[in-house]
């Protein structure tokens, strides 16, 4: 009978931990850093700050992708062979504003995915 329970227990410990996994896991998150403000035709550099808690061969960063006005301009992939540089991590992209730009970025983890989509606005003055 001891056994039964500790077996019983064991399912239902692992089902419990399964669903709450999601709760638990780590997402990539991006956070964008650009001027709110800059005259039209100049040249400005978008850094995009990508974090994670894990940066190894199972557990990673899997992309990283950032568009201006809907229209994809830098993304990269990352493999279990092909890694980050970190579990966070910086990326820069040059941009010539001539008009106001709403620029969006979003990771991936290859196992929990994104934590969403983060937005900046850039005004032409």
């Amino acid at each position: 009978m001891n056994t039964r329970k500790l077996v019983v227990g064991f399912i239902s410990l692992f089902f419990i931990l399964l669903n709450t996994s999601n709760a638990l896991a780590d997402k990539s998150t991006v956070k964008i850093e650009a001027p709110d403000e800059v005259v039209k035709g100049s040249e400005v550099v978008i850094k995009v700050h990508v974090s994670h808690s894990a940066n190894n061969f199972f557990h990673h960063t899997e992309w990283l992708s950032i568009k201006a006005n809907g229209k994809e301009i830098g993304s990269w992939e990352y493999s279990m062979t092909d890694l980050p540089e970190g579990a966070r991590f910086t990326k820069e992209i040059k941009v010539t504003v001539n008009e106001d730009l709403v620029i969006e970025a979003k990771a991936s983890c290859n196992l929990h995915g994104s934590a969403g989509v983060d937005r900046k606005k850039i005004s032409v003055k």
